[in-house]
C-alpha cells in the first residue's frame, strides 16, 4: 500500500497536471489520495508544502543515484551535467505538473517567494551530489548560479519531445560550458599564480 505522503503527492501532481495549480484545493488532493483532509493537513498544510515535498522527493531520487565514489577524471561540469540530467529524467513523468507549477509561480509572486527556500535546498542538494561545496557566501553564490542555469534549461525541458532528451542535454551542456568559462575567467584575475587570492595593495590595506 502506498504511504500517505506519497499518495498525497501523486494525487496532487495528477490534479495539477489536469486542472492547473490554481484550480486544485487541498480537499481535492485529500479525496484523490483517499485521505481525510485533517490527515493531509498535518503533513501538507498548503499547496506550497506539497510542491516542497515533491521537490524533496526528486532530490532524494537524484541523490540515490549518485555513485558513492566519483570518477577522479570527471570535471565539476561533467558531474553537474550528470546530476542535473538525472534530475530532469526524474521530472519527466511529471512534466505537465512541473509546467503548471512554474507558470503559477510566474503569475503569483507570493507563491514564488514561498517556494524559494525549497528550490534553493534542491540546488544545494544537486551541488552536494556533484561534490561541490555549498557553505558560506561562495556556496550561496554557487546555488544562485546553478538556479539560473536550471531555470533556463527547464524552459527547454518543458518543450523537449525528443525520445533521448537531446534538446535538454544540448541546452544544459551549453549553459554549463558558459558558466565554466566565467569561473575560469574569474579565477584568472582573482588568484595569484600560486592559487591564492591576491593580497591587497598597501593603499588598499590602509583603507
Amino acid at each position: 500500500m502506498t504511504e500517505a505522503p506519497d499518495a498525497a503527492l501523486d494525487a496532487f501532481l495528477g490534479l495539477v497536471a489536469e486542472k492547473g495549480y490554481a484550480n486544485v484545493a487541498l480537499r481535492d488532493v485529500a479525496a484523490g489520495a483517499g485521505l481525510a483532509l485533517a490527515e493531509l493537513y498535518r503533513r501538507y498544510p498548503d499547496k506550497a508544502a506539497l510542491v516542497a515535498g515533491f521537490l524533496a522527493r526528486i532530490d532524494a531520487e537524484v541523490i540515490a543515484g549518485t555513485p558513492a565514489a566519483g570518477d577522479p577524471e570527471e570535471t565539476v561540469r561533467d558531474r553537474l551535467f550528470d546530476v542535473l540530467m538525472r534530475r530532469f529524467d526524474a521530472l519527466r513523468p511529471h512534466r505537465a505538473a512541473v509546467r503548471a507549477i512554474r507558470r503559477a509561480g510566474l503569475g503569483d509572486p507570493l507563491l514564488a517567494l514561498s517556494l524559494g527556500p525549497a528550490v534553493r535546498r534542491s540546488m544545494a542538494a544537486m551541488l552536494e551530489a556533484a561534490g561541490v561545496p555549498t557553505d558560506g557566501v561562495a556556496g550561496a553564490l554557487r546555488q544562485t548560479g546553478l538556479l539560473a542555469i536550471y531555470q533556463a534549461v527547464s524552459r527547454v525541458f518543458e518543450r523537449d519531445e525528443t525520445a533521448d532528451s537531446s534538446k535538454t542535454m544540448a541546452a544544459l551542456d551549453s549553459r554549463l560550458k558558459r558558466a565554466e568559462r566565467w569561473v575560469q575567467f574569474f579565477d584568472k584575475y582573482t588568484k595569484r599564480p600560486d592559487g591564492k587570492a591576491p593580497e591587497p595593495s598597501p593603499d588598499q590595506a590602509s583603507t
